[in-house]
């Protein structure tokens, strides 16, 4: 892959060589981690070492951290009405804003007609005030114990959420609410106590770990779920049944703690070179969409759109100049499909068709962004005239 540049760092991001190494010492070790003898021991310590890595990164217990095959299954995980703290009934109904990734929208394990889903404005923020009134509204029907799911950072977007804000409200109304944290981790600093989140996703192979490992971290010990989404041993907390990936777990630890690490250099960097990409779009195409530019975002995501471009062409296109784009979401099988998320901003379609993400990371460099624009510019002409589908 000489020569090419990666700019989808959102859809997975390039092993991180710590956690390459936390990978490759692990696979060196023969014992069960559920096993009491030293070959056991040393599997487990590797395991908690990890732990209290992963739960660092978020300023989360360890003890709450449950490790688990990936980033959707830990919000398949946290999405049960049997979810709630000591004492507290169960979660009667589920509110999920509009904008959330697939594996939430779905609802996890919560009946279709207990799930309701929430506008967000045309900047790619939740409506709070909606929010708000819908609380108020199923407080009034004698729902006292919702459960709501709010992403931190928009995977498509970048666009981050009002957690903090939409946590207040979400207790005031005897709630919890879940916060899908993926695309937000070693992006921004995290704070699980700070933003309210009673629970938290996380998946590895978005920070530089492996694919295949993620964890739930629950706020407290006091937050319980009456209902694992895999039965059988013991393992994590009773929460996630069967032997532990230790490596994937391992590499997962180290990674979090070199994004802890390198965050604060890896923010202005990205950032810096984030807008040096936004100015030549902006400057060079003046009918140009940056989808949540007047909103906070995260520091290395844009996605932009031009009228009379088609993503799925746009995307061969570049892949085969040499560079490495998304339509968005990476997590329907290679398929370009309208985004859910610029529909609930109001986006026209014609225009959301159109949508290109371009998601960066500390390894990319000013020569990648020059490549991208020297890219951009030998393939437009053709994708304006209307092409179609550029043959390999």
């Amino acid at each position: 892959m000489s020569g090419r540049v990666y700019f989808d760092w959102n859809a997975t991001a390039p092993l991180r060589p710590e956690a390459r190494a936390a990978m490759s010492a692990a696979l060196d070790l023969i014992g069960n981690p559920s096993s009491v003898h030293a070959e056991g021991r040393a599997a487990r310590q590797v395991i908690e070492r990890a732990r209290g890595s992963v739960a660092a990164l978020v300023g989360g217990d360890p003890r709450c951290v449950t490790f688990t095959g990936g980033g959707t299954e830990a919000n398949v995980l946290a999405l049960t009405t049997e979810v709630g703290v000591a004492g507290a009934p169960r979660r009667d109904r589920v509110l999920i804003s509009a904008i959330e990734h697939t594996s939430v929208l779905a609802g996890g394990r919560c009946p279709a007609e207990l799930v309701d889903y929430l506008p967000v404005t045309s900047g790619g923020i939740i409506d709070l005030s909606a929010l708000g009134d819908r609380l108020a509204a199923l407080s009034d029907a004698g729902v006292r114990a919702p459960l709501v799911s709010l992403m931190l950072a928009n995977n498509e977007t970048g666009v981050i959420q009002p957690v903090a804000e939409a946590a207040a409200l979400v207790h005031d109304r005897g709630g919890l609410l879940h916060v899908d944290a993926v695309q937000a981790a070693g992006r921004i600093s995290i704070d699980i106590n700070t933003l309210g989140a009673d629970l938290l996703t996380l998946s590895g192979h978005k920070i530089g770990a492996p694919k295949g490992v993620g964890a739930l971290v629950r706020r407290h010990l006091g937050i319980a779920i009456a209902d694992p989404l895999i039965r059988g041993g013991g393992q994590e907390q009773n929460l996630r049944a069967g032997t532990e990936n230790v490596a994937g777990i391992a590499g997962f630890g180290a990674a979090a703690a070199a994004a802890a690490r390198d965050l604060e250099s890896d923010i202005a960097y990205i950032k810096r070179l984030r807008d040096r990409l936004e100015d030549y779009l902006f400057g060079g195409y003046a009918d140009i969409t940056i989808f949540g530019a007047a909103s906070n975002r995260i520091p290395n995501t844009t996605l932009f759109a031009m009228p009379g471009v088609k993503a799925e062409t746009a995307v061969i296109a570049l892949d085969l100049a040499g560079v490495a784009v998304s339509s968005g979401a990476a997590c329907s099988s290679g398929k370009v499909q309208p985004s859910h998320v610029l529909a609930a901003m109001g986006v026209p379609a014609e225009l959301a068709r159109g949508a290109i993400r371009l998601s960066l990371g500390p390894n990319n460099t000013e020569s990648d962004v020059d490549s991208f624009q020297n890219a951009w510019i030998k393939v437009l002409g053709s994708l304006l005239k209307g092409a179609g589908t550029i043959a390999a």
